[in-house]
């Protein structure tokens, strides 16, 4: 089984997209054997109503009966604009939704502002998970209206260390942390706290070039597979688990990373 927690549908402004919509990634699907998917809606990241965009998704998934079990929605939270409380509780009471994103970069917000951490709280209460991503797109070729990379000429895109604070701060919650890219080497108290903690990493970021090193420094049940799609290509998260050799990773691991750790972390 193949379960992939890291898809949207929606649109990118800077970059034209294919297999965005839930009819497109749905074949996609079918054709790499993937059989669910955890997406959310692009568009929530720049609407500034983000529940607009939440709107946009459960209608999408309910319009045909064979997204349903394909499609595990996510919901994307914006916690400084006005009202989120009340479309947190929509988007989990009324739609359904099983999980949530933040984006503290595209919203404007410090990972600990009070508000992103009450969000954090509310989310874990729910049993769900909260997501965060490294980034969303590779910042050297961002477009020039895009969120800057720089402040006071100093590059600020997230490291493994960037995310730690909210971590720390709701250390009982459940996270979902993707698009791993840059800097991962951690101390000894940061990786007890990343080991402790009910967490899962997708395997579609850059930095993942080796993937054996990964499981031996994070253990085989802190991953799942991710593919960032349609941003990034379907394939290269998946060819990081199916390439590890038998004494990398036997089947038991395999089927861990596959959809394993994801059924846990999803309660599916």
């Amino acid at each position: 089984m193949l379960i992939d927690i890291n898809a949207y549908v929606g649109h990118w402004p800077f970059m034209q997209l294919k297999h965005n919509t839930c009819d497109a990634l749905h074949e996609r699907m079918n054709k790499f054997g993937v059989d669910i998917s955890v997406i959310s809606n692009l568009n929530g990241i720049f609407y500034k109503n983000t529940q607009s965009a939440n709107e946009e998704l459960f209608e999408e998934i309910r319009s045909k009966a064979k997204f349903r079990d394909r499609f595990i929605p996510f919901a994307v939270i914006n916690p400084i604009y006005a009202g989120w409380r009340d479309d947190l509780d929509v988007c989990i009471n009324k739609y359904g939704f099983k999980g949530v994103r933040i984006y503290p970069k595209y919203h404007d917000f410090e990972i600990l502002d009070p508000s992103c951490i009450e969000l954090v709280k509310r989310v874990r209460d729910f049993g769900l998970p909260v997501v965060f991503n490294f980034r969303m797109v590779d910042s050297r070729q961002r477009s020039w209206i895009d969120i800057s990379n720089l402040k006071n000429n100093v590059i600020r895109e997230w490291n493994l260390k960037s995310i730690l604070p909210i971590i720390k701060a709701v250390p009982d919650a459940k996270y979902m942390i993707l698009n791993f890219a840059n800097a991962a080497t951690l101390n000894a108290e940061e990786m007890a706290l990343i080991k402790k903690t009910d967490l899962l990493f997708d395997t579609s970021g850059r930095t993942i070039t080796n993937m054996s090193d990964f499981l031996k420094n994070y253990g085989p049940d802190k991953f799942a597979f991710g593919t960032h799609s349609p941003i990034l290509d379907y394939l290269t998260g998946l060819l990081r688990i199916e390439s590890l050799s038998p004494g990398e990773a036997d089947e038991t691991i395999k089927e861990m990373l596959r959809s394993g750790n994801a059924k846990k972390l999803l309660a599916i």
